[in-house]
């Protein structure tokens, strides 16, 4: 079951590293001013966008499996219906690397099949909720 407590959520942001599969490179959208805005708040930002080569001064990788460094959370800017194959993804590397611990899908964004299959792999999960809204409400 997604993670909804105050408790559960806080624990996402003790994390460091977050990939966001769907980053932006367009300023006014979500999936480029939630990034922004986590970067500024001292967070380690991946953009993941095959069609950027950089999203708020950082390389932009086209695949998450392309990632070379450590990644604790994705958080994901894609449309619900890509969700079981962002989640293909993201158990490939937690597989293969061990890294990521936990999913965060935007809100607006849920599949509840594919965030299962994500916690039964171990993974903290949280879906339809936005992960600024939820930082400011709990951390400032």
């Amino acid at each position: 079951m997604p993670l909804t407590s105050d408790e559960e959520l806080r624990s996402l942001f003790d994390l460091e590293t977050i990939a966001v599969v769907g980053c932006s490179t367009t300023p006014g959208k979500a999936a480029h001013e939630i990034p922004a805005y986590l970067q500024r708040h001292g967070y380690e930002i991946v953009p993941v966008n095959p069609f950027a080569d950089e999203v708020l001064g950082k390389r932009a990788y086209d695949s998450l499996d392309e990632v070379e460094r450590s990644v604790d959370l994705v958080n994901v800017f894609r449309p619900s219906e890509a969700v079981p194959g962002v989640v293909d993804d993201v158990l490939a590397r937690h597989e293969e690397h061990a890294d990521v611990q936990a999913l965060w899908l935007q809100l607006g964004i849920t599949h509840d099949e594919a965030v299962a299959r994500a916690e039964e792999a171990g993974l903290r999960v949280v879906q339809d909720r936005c992960m600024k809204v939820e930082h400011q409400r709990l951390l400032e």
